[in-house]
C-alpha cells in the first residue's frame, strides 16, 4: 500500500500535459490520439456522456465539473492531459445504497468506489449507472484530489 501511495504522489508531482476542452453526449468518438474510444458499457440503456479529465491553465479538472444524467445512462471519463487520472467516489457524498450499486457496475476497480488509473491520453473509463439511486454523487481523481480535481454527478 505504501508503494502505491508513493507512486501516486510521485505521479501527481510529475504530471504535465497540454490543454483541450469539450463535452460529448453521443456514442464513441475518436480521441485526439487516434485510438478508438471505448464503446458504451454493456447493458447501458441511455445516453453516453463524456467528461474530460485534464490539466487546463495549471488546474486539474473534470470538464464538465457538474453533470446531470438519468438512471441507465453511461458516463465516459476521458483522460485528456495531466495524467494519470482515475474516478473515485466519496463514500459519504453519494446517496444511500449507491455504494453497493457502484461497486457492482464499476469495472476493474482498484478498491471499493475507485476506478483504475488511466496512464495515457486517450484512455477512457466507463460506468453505466444501471439501477443507481437518484441523487448527488461527489467524486474525485485520486492522484489529483489534493490539487482540487473534484466533481459532482447528479442522477435523476
Amino acid at each position: 500500500m505504501r508503494k502505491v501511495l508513493a507512486a501516486l504522489a510521485l505521479a501527481a508531482i510529475a504530471c504535465g500535459g497540454g490543454e483541450q476542452a469539450g463535452q460529448q453526449q453521443t456514442p464513441a468518438a475518436t480521441p485526439s490520439g487516434g485510438a478508438p474510444a471505448a464503446q458504451p458499457a454493456a447493458g447501458a440503456t441511455g445516453t453516453v456522456h463524456t467528461v474530460n479529465m485534464e490539466l487546463r491553465d495549471g488546474q486539474y479538472i473534470f470538464s464538465p465539473a457538474t453533470l446531470t444524467i438519468k438512471v441507465g445512462d453511461t458516463v465516459r471519463w476521458m483522460n485528456v492531459s495531466g495524467m494519470p487520472h482515475n474516478v473515485a467516489f466519496y463514500g459519504d457524498k453519494i446517496p444511500a445504497g449507491a455504494a453497493d450499486v457502484l461497486n457492482t457496475v464499476m469495472p476493474k476497480k482498484m478498491a471499493p468506489l475507485q476506478g483504475p488509473l488511466m496512464m495515457n491520453a486517450g484512455e477512457s473509463y466507463e460506468v453505466a449507472f444501471l439501477g443507481a439511486p437518484t441523487g448527488s454523487y461527489g467524486y474525485f481523481c485520486l492522484p489529483h484530489e489534493a490539487l482540487g480535481m473534484k466533481a459532482t454527478l447528479t442522477i435523476q
